[in-house]
This record gives structure tokens, sequence and C-alpha cells, in this order.
């Protein structure tokens, strides 16, 4: 049974072969290597959908529902708005496809980030992406990322956020970002509720007025 997240933040079951058109539509396929994986992105060309990760053989195919897409790009415009205002550099990148074929890993975040001149990025990956579990299932993202060498992962679920920084070859969960140290992340979770860019950037503003 695969569940959800309800956009009060609830757990939701969802019932095997159930339609709920609210929850994520993904599909998760075994037995299926590099060049296979390759196959379906170039088969899926230049379109936004559907997202695809891959691990060790397993593809994960998900089309995202709205209140998916919604929280992950409030997440990222909190985030952006911010770094503007005190003025850290970011340039975000959306789902950007990542992967390594050595490393049998690929993924296509919600949202994606680089700090500071990202035409001299350290290792040429974003340095942060952001991850919503709307409906939960599908393969191991945090494993895919470690695999690639992201330096911070933010999963979002259940109205929540946890960081993960990656040292040492492992990640750690840390109650705030190495990039935005100062950020106050339920305060950003606060601004994701609001219903339009203005209203976010207008409260980033006054925040930081004080």
């Amino acid at each position: 049974m695969a569940a959800m997240t309800s956009p009060a933040g609830d757990p939701v079951n969802v019932p095997p072969g159930l339609y709920v058109p609210t929850a994520d539509g993904r599909i998760v396929m075994s037995g299926l290597d590099w060049a296979g994986y390759q196959s379906l992105l170039a088969l899926r060309g230049e379109r936004s959908r559907p997202r695809l990760a891959y691990l060790d053989g397993a593809v994960e195919l998900m089309s995202p529902s709205y209140g998916h897409e919604t929280t992950g790009y409030h997440i990222g415009q909190v985030l952006v708005f911010y770094c503007l205002e005190v003025g850290i550099e970011i340039s975000g990148h959306k789902s950007w496809t990542l992967n390594k074929q050595d490393d049998e890993a690929g993924a296509e975040p919600d949202e994606c980030f680089i700090f500071g001149d990202h035409e001299r990025s350290e290792h040429g990956w974003p340095d942060l992406v952001i991850e919503v579990s709307w409906t939960r299932g599908g393969i191991d993202k945090l494993e895919i990322y470690r695999r690639l060498g992201i330096p911070e992962v933010w999963f979002w679920e259940a109205d929540a956020l946890r960081v993960y920084v990656l040292r040492g070859g492992a990640y750690e969960l840390q109650a705030q970002s190495q990039w935005v140290p100062d950020l106050d992340l339920p305060w950003l979770l606060g601004l994701t509720k609001l219903p339009t860019l203005n209203a976010i950037r207008d409260a980033v503003r006054v925040k930081l007025a004080r």
C-alpha cells in the first residue's frame, strides 16, 4: 500500500490500483540496465514528465501531482528570495538530470541550486537538491544523491524538512543547512503556504527588515 501526504500534512494511505487525483503517479521497474535507462531518457526527450530515477537496475518513472510541484517550487522560491535579500549568490536549475554510469545512479530533483558562481562550480553538480516526498514509495533517492556526491539534500515530507549534509561519504542529518545556516527552516515552511510569490517575497523582506 502506498501513502501520500495530504495538504494538511497528514499521511494518507493509497490502496494499490486506486486512482487518487492528488497523489503522484509512480511506476518502478526492475531489471533494467544502464542502456535501458538511457533509452527511457531519450524516449522522453525534452518533456519535463515523467521524471526518471535509476539505482542498481531499478527505474522509477514519476509524474508529480499539483501539490508536489507547488510545494517544491515554493520551497525553492523562499530560498531564492532569502538569498537575494541577504546577499548570497544562488542559481536555480530545476529538474536537472544527474547521473553517473559507474555508480549506477541517476535522478532528477524537484529543485536544485548552485551557490556562488555556477560557471566555477567545484564539482560540476548542484550544491543543494530538494526532494518532495508527497506520495511515499519509489527507490532510495538519498542513496542516489550520495553516490552522485551531492553535498546537501533537503527532503520535505508531512510538512517537515529534513536536511542531510554529505560528510565522509555518508549523509548526516543536520538541524540547519551548511549553505544558508541562518535560515529559519520552520519559518520557510510557513511561507510555502502563502498563495502567491509576491506574498512570499514580501514576507521574506518583512522578516529580514526586523
